[in-house]
């Protein structure tokens, strides 16, 4: 049975071993963290959102950024201190400007064909997730915003959505709890929300129960190719001796370690790590229950998603923040998030609230790295940006199959590096 590593256990690694599994190979999973999806997959928007495929690689997105440099609690904020990364990676964003539609379309694509996946897994596993299938109502402020939405709507179609625009009436209808000044949204039943970090252990504990092995707080420091295929070399947390594997082959699935990880490799994988931030608030008792939304909610002005996560938990996430490595939760991004509640839930208790802060895997045209690297036995799944949740299972599913190609579980033969499919 041929082995591969995974390295990474947040929502990209575990559909991934788990896709995997279903097609016969051995899996061992690699995570610097005690417990599956402790990162970016731990308390994100929780939507599953084909409605929010469309990429940001357009020029309004370089003008919002320069004009909201100096607003600390701005929805798009780029830190002006001089980073090469940061602007050789934005230089490579504004070239993909040109394949914004194509992109767009493919997401959506992608975003539909990963439901079916990400339900039957849960279905087959038994997961209990805190999935709500009440679809995703887009707001709008002005008709500025609902016009583009409009030109949006037209390219998630290609892609295969179908998106209803429905007037304030119609919204307060589809979620009664909305109040507030609108001028119009857009509305997707099919769309839905869930615990991305739920889901994700639970996947992880039906991988353990199929044979996969995790090893935590193992923090990989080397990859190498050698005469028996590749060598995970690693420490684990408290001691300091290398420890080393022999895989058939592996998988990278480690999200912003992802681009150091593929240079030792020979492949450049240009993540650079984009900054969201949640609160989970709680609602105590029965009045800020009923005036918490059920149905998920998109703010494209404000960059602001919500779901609803059970009776007693009420997601808002959002924001964007070009800040290199940076895991610091502040005050000024997070109040933002309080003060959007207050202003469209004004009867929700916003006294107990965990906050959050995690940082996106993001590639320069806004689409996924999944497929073969240069060297044989070298693949990649990653650089989901804020889609990991959302197009994870399909991904998984593409992976599965270029790793199949590549290495029949039959052989011992490990092809070239060409890709059965790329994206991104």
């Amino acid at each position: 049975m041929k082995h591969i590593a995974v390295i990474g256990a947040g929502i990209t690694g575990v559909t991934t071993c788990y896709s995997l599994l279903q097609r016969g190979y051995r899996v061992t999973v690699f995570d610097k963290n005690r417990y599956a999806a402790m990162q970016t997959s731990f308390a994100n928007g929780g939507q599953l959102s084909a409605s929010n495929a469309e990429v940001w690689t357009q020029s309004a997105t370089i003008l919002k950024g320069l004009k909201w440099m100096l607003r600390r609690d701005a929805p798009l904020l780029v830190n002006p201190k001089p980073d090469w990364h940061k602007y050789s990676w934005m230089a490579e964003f504004m070239s993909n400007i040109p394949h914004y539609e194509a992109n767009t379309i493919e997401s959506a694509r992608l975003a539909i064909a990963a439901r079916e996946h990400l339900f039957s897994w849960a279905q087959a596993e038994n997961i209990d997730f805190d999935l709500e299938t009440r679809g995703i109502l887009h707001l709008y402020q002005n008709k500025q915003g609902f016009d583009h939405a409009t030109r949006v709507n037209s390219l998630l179609a290609q892609g295969g959505l179908q998106r209803e625009a429905v007037t304030v009436e119609e919204m307060k209808s589809i979620e009664p709890a909305l109040s507030g000044e609108l001028y119009g949204g857009y509305y997707t039943s099919t769309d839905s929300t869930g615990d991305i970090h739920k889901y994700t252990r639970a996947l992880a504990n039906a991988c353990s129960r199929q044979g996969a092995t995790f090893i935590y707080d193992a923090s990989v420091v080397k990859l190498l190719q050698d005469t028996d295929g590749h060598r995970v070399e690693f420490t684990q947390s408290g001691s300091a001796n290398t420890e080393a594997e022999h895989f058939d082959a592996l998988v990278i699935c480690a999200g912003i370690e992802s681009r150091q990880l593929a240079r030792q490799v020979g492949d450049r994988v240009n993540i650079y790590p984009v900054k969201g931030y949640s609160i989970t608030v709680a609602l105590p008792d029965k009045e800020s229950q009923q005036a918490a939304p059920w149905v998920s909610l998109l703010d494209d002005e404000a960059k602001v998603v919500t779901s609803r996560l059970g009776k007693d938990r009420f997601r808002i996430a959002g924001t964007a923040e070009f800040n290199g490595i940076n895991y610091d939760i502040r005050d000024d991004r997070i109040k933002p998030l309080v003060n959007w509640c207050r202003r469209y839930f004004p009867l929700v208790d916003t006294e107990h609230v965990v906050p959050w802060a995690g940082l996106r895997p993001m590639m320069p045209n806004m689409m996924p790295r999944v497929g073969a690297g240069k060297l044989p036995g070298v693949f990649y799944n990653t650089g989901h940006g804020h889609l990991g949740w959302t197009l994870s299972a399909a991904t998984a599913d593409i992976l599965g199959s270029v790793v199949a190609q590549n290495l029949p579980v039959n052989t011992g033969r490990v092809r070239g590096g060409t890709a059965v499919r790329r994206v991104g």
